[in-house]
């Protein structure tokens, strides 16, 4: 065997390897845990799951059940910012996947993988800038989510503003339909959150920096949004290489500050079913714990 044969065929077999890693990463769901400092007055620690990306298609068992178990966690709330859906037929599992969650105080938006089925798409495409709506995308039948979802007990936050009562504390609390795909008017909801909550938390499906700023400058303790899934494919060392949106990379998941504002971004539970692969980013829930500033370690 020549030295050229060989370096092709270690690369081939470091390839393949490294794509069966990705397909087992994809499934390698992880909780992460997060302070924030972003409650106003001395008081106990305020316990949020953030959930995000669960791009559900019938069958998946294992994530179901992942995500079920979450309400051991006994939170005082849950948020979860999209993308629930990847197949038409997901909507009761997604129910029934998040109906013991549905006991917990809850809020969420949709994001564009609600309103559409998912169809293939280059990857190369995301390295270009956020990707568009895709032609002929056959619309889901979202409304039968949202009606699910609120039949629970959970607030849609769809270009809403509300109240959400968590473990004796008044949140204010508002959010936008998904900016990824235009539906987002955060002039209805706009203006200063109140300054007696406890909490002024704001929430989007993609954080693009249209939502994000003027949810910063109306005085949002705390904004949550996922749609980046991270990156996905995340370089070791590096990290992302894309975020979908007009968020720069640094910030593609996690914990980071927003023009005053403590902005968490989920990579979120799921992938598209066209491209089942996860690398250097697991899925993963956050549990937030948000504690008065002199208390945060």
């Amino acid at each position: 065997m020549t030295t050229s044969t060989r370096l092709l065929t270690s690369a081939l077999v470091a390839g393949l390897g490294a794509v069966a890693y990705a397909r087992w990463e994809s499934e390698r769901f992880t909780l992460r845990r997060a302070t924030v400092r972003a409650l106003t007055t001395p008081q106990p620690d305020l316990r949020v799951l953030h959930l995000s990306d669960l791009h559900l298609v019938p069958g998946q068992t294992t994530k179901k059940a992942w995500v079920t178990s979450l309400v051991e966690l006994r939170p005082d709330a849950v948020i979860a910012t999209g993308d629930f859906l990847s197949h038409r037929d997901a909507i009761g599992e997604v129910v029934e996947t998040l109906e013991p969650l549905f006991d917990i105080p809850g809020a969420f938006v949709l994001g564009s993988n609600d309103y559409y089925a998912p169809k293939p798409i280059n990857p190369a495409r995301y390295l270009t800038g956020p990707s568009g709506l895709q032609p002929n995308r056959p619309m889901l039948p979202w409304q039968d989510l949202v009606a699910g979802l609120t039949a629970g007990g959970w607030l849609d936050l769809s270009n809403t503003a509300s109240r959400l009562k968590a473990d004796g504390r008044e949140i204010d609390i508002r959010g936008v339909d998904d900016p990824h795909i235009g539906r987002d008017d955060y002039g209805m909801v706009a203006g200063p959150f109140d300054p007696g909550a406890d909490l002024a938390l704001a929430v989007a499906h993609a954080p693009y920096r249209r939502v994000l700023d003027p949810m910063a400058a109306d005085g949002a303790h705390l904004i949550m949004a996922g749609h980046t899934h991270g990156g996905q494919l995340r370089v070791p060392g590096y990290g992302a290489l894309v975020t979908n949106c007009d968020l720069d990379t640094r910030r593609a998941r996690g914990l980071s500050e927003h023009r005053g504002s403590a902005l968490h971004v989920s990579a979120g539970l799921g992938t598209s079913p066209y491209a089942p692969f996860r690398f250097a980013c697991p899925p993963e829930a956050t549990l937030l714990t948000r504690r008065f500033p002199e208390e945060a370690r």
